[in-house]
């Protein structure tokens, strides 16, 4: 699915989307508040789906190679940690949707889960 589906699905806010990421393919999704499930469960490369705004969730994202992070609850961050994620290529988007609203449409919309298979978690 391209971030631009993802985007028009939900509703999103482009709060950092940069210019040639709406072509970006996303191939699953990970949602999670707690940084430490996202870094022991998450799979490579996924749509990071969380409601922590903090530097943190922007170097996780980095760790788990996502693709961007949305923001759920209508929740936006600071303008440190849109500096961090324009530095790093990485968008951002906001939803005004819960983390369970979210999650439902991407699954009704064809996107899988992205974890890590069964026995490489640490």
């Amino acid at each position: 699915m391209l971030l631009a589906e993802i985007v028009t699905l939900l509703g999103c806010t482009d709060l950092l989307a940069l210019d040639q990421a709406g072509g970006r393919e996303i191939a699953g999704c990970f949602a999670a508040d707690l940084m430490s499930e996202v870094l022991a469960f998450c799979g490579h490369g996924p749509l990071l789906i969380t409601g922590l705004t903090n530097l943190q969730s922007v170097h996780t994202a980095e760790v788990v190679d996502a693709q961007a992070i949305l923001y759920v609850n209508d929740k936006r961050p600071d303008a440190q940690v849109l500096a961090l994620a324009r530095a790093r290529g990485l968008p951002l988007l906001s939803t005004t949707l819960t983390m369970y609203e979210a999650c439902g449409r991407l699954h009704r919309g064809g996107l899988p889960a992205s974890t890590k298979q069964q026995g490489t978690a640490p």
